[in-house]
């Protein structure tokens, strides 16, 4: 009887064991996004002197701080607006597809820590507005130039695995 009992066990785990999916050799795949933005991101930083050009400025600085330079050497406490302009590719002087500025119409939101002395830096996607609502992936953040403090140029190459 005991060993009917451990036939039969024995023949359940087996067929079991061939009707699972990790049997069949094939590999899980990771999702593809369902969208993909490649933009350039070109911030000027007010230095005091570059008003008509300038396309952020510091307006909160710790009291060791002044607003024309980024606090070093960790930035920690500067507050910093831009309007900056968009581009499709690492020219400053192309034409802006939009502007990174906050705006509420088909906003994005990242989530995490964007250590900028890092070159290449992953940022969650947390949701956002109008067709990026609820949305979720990863938004990849590459130093494409950096000039002293006074400009940089980003390179964000968003991934998107939920979309509604």
């Amino acid at each position: 009887m005991a060993a009917t009992t451990e036939l039969i066990s024995a023949l359940l785990l087996f067929l079991l064991i061939c009707s699972s999916d990790i049997s069949t050799g094939e590999k899980t795949r990771r999702p593809e996004p369902c969208k993909r933005l490649v933009l350039y991101f070109h911030d000027i930083l007010y230095n005091g002197k570059n008003a008509q050009n300038a396309t952020s400025a510091i307006v909160a600085s710790p009291a060791w701080g002044d607003k024309t330079t980024l606090a070093a050497p960790n930035r920690f406490g500067d507050v910093v607006v831009f309007d900056d302009p968009v581009t499709l590719d690492n020219n400053f002087r192309s034409a802006p597809v939009g502007r990174a500025q906050g705006v509420l119409l088909g906003a994005i939101n990242f989530a995490g820590a964007d250590d900028i002395m890092k070159n290449t830096r992953d940022l969650s996607v947390v949701g956002g507005t109008g067709d990026f609502f609820m949305t979720r992936g990863l938004a990849t953040l590459t130093t494409d130039a950096f000039e002293d403090d006074r400009y940089f140029r980003l390179r964000v190459d968003v991934k998107l695995y939920e979309c509604y």
